[in-house]
C-alpha cells in the first residue's frame, strides 16, 4: 500500500511539476516602512556624488538603499567603500545581490537596518533620497557627525539649514552641505601674544561675530565657516587689519594669521 501511494505521489509530480519560485524584483512604488521605493535615476545618482566630490578615500552611507545603486556607483565609479542601509529585509538581500553581481563586494556592502537605529557615524558622505520629515528627523544626528561630512538629499531639503549647492537635473534636484562645526559662543584668541575676545552667534553655517579689544568691542568681517574650517578679520586698536584662517577642534581653534605692514604668526583660540 504504501508503494501505492508513493508511486502516486511521483506520477502526480510528474504531471504537475512545482513551479519555480520567482527572483525577488522590487516593484516602483512599493510601500516601505517610512517611504515607497522610487529609485533614484542614474544622472542623478551621478551628480549627488559628484556634489560630494567623492573619492577612493570616502566611505559612502547610503540611508535607505533600495536596490543599492548609490552604493553601488560610490564603489565602482568612484573607489570609495560605501555602505547601503535598508530596513526591508527583501530589499537589502536584493540589493546585495546586485552589489555581488556588479563585482563590488570588496568595497561595498547592503545591511539590513533602521536609519534611525544603524551608527553611520563614521561616513565621510551621506547620501538619502528620503521625505522632508525623515530629513528633519535624521538632522540632529547629521549635524552632530563630524564636521566637513558632506550629505546630499535627492529632492527634498532639510528646510531652514539652507544647503550649500542646488543642482537640477532635468526637474530633479539635488541638495548638498557640509556639516559645520560648532563655535557658538565666547572664545579667547592669543595671536602672537595679542590678546581679544571673539565671540560668534552661529546658525548653521553662517556665522557672524565681535572681536573685543580691551575696552573696544568690534565687528569681526567675513566671518566664514566651511566644515571644520573658519576664516575671519577684524581691524584692531592700532587701524590695522588682521586676517585669520584656522581649523576647529572641539573647543580649540588653531591657523595662521596675516596683518596688513606683513606681520604674520600662528594663532589659537580656547572656549568659553
Amino acid at each position: 500500500m504504501i508503494r501505492f501511494f508513493l508511486a502516486v505521489i511521483a506520477t502526480l509530480a510528474l504531471a504537475f511539476p512545482v513551479a519555480a519560485q520567482k527572483p525577488y524584483e522590487p516593484q516602483v512604488g512599493q510601500a516601505g516602512k517610512d517611504v515607497i521605493w522610487v529609485p533614484t535615476p542614474d544622472e542623478v545618482v551621478d551628480r549627488m556624488l559628484r556634489m560630494a566630490q567623492v573619492t577612493k578615500d570616502d566611505l559612502v552611507y547610503d540611508l535607505g538603499a533600495g536596490d543599492g545603486k548609490i552604493a553601488i556607483a560610490a564603489a565602482k565609479k568612484f573607489g570609495a567603500r560605501s555602505v547601503g542601509i535598508e530596513y526591508e529585509a527583501e530589499m537589502a538581500k536584493h540589493a546585495q545581490g546586485n552589489v555581488e553581481k556588479a563585482g563590488v563586494a570588496a568595497r561595498a556592502r547592503i545591511v539590513r537596518g533602521d536609519i534611525f537605529a544603524t551608527d553611520f557615524s563614521q561616513a565621510t558622505v551621506v547620501t538619502m533620497y528620503l521625505l522632508p520629515a525623515l530629513n528633519m528627523k535624521l538632522r540632529p544626528t547629521i549635524l552632530a557627525m563630524r564636521p566637513g561630512t558632506r550629505v546630499v538629499s535627492h529632492s527634498f531639503t532639510m528646510e531652514d539649514w539652507e544647503a550649500d549647492e542646488t543642482s537640477s537635473m532635468d526637474g530633479r534636484r539635488a541638495y548638498f552641505w557640509v556639516v559645520p562645526a560648532n563655535v557658538n559662543g565666547g572664545w579667547s584668541l592669543d595671536s602672537g601674544g595679542d590678546k581679544a575676545e571673539l565671540a560668534f552667534e552661529q546658525r548653521f553655517q553662517k556665522i557672524e561675530g565681535t572681536v573685543g579689544l580691551g575696552h573696544t568691542q568690534g565687528g569681526l568681517r567675513e566671518p566664514r565657516l566651511r566644515g571644520a574650517a573658519i576664516s575671519f578679520a577684524y581691524v584692531d586698536n592700532n587701524g590695522v587689519r588682521r586676517d585669520f584662517t584656522g581649523r576647529v577642534t572641539g573647543g580649540r581653534m588653531e591657523g595662521t594669521y596675516r596683518a596688513e605692514g606683513g606681520a604674520e604668526g600662528r594663532w589659537t583660540a580656547t572656549k568659553k
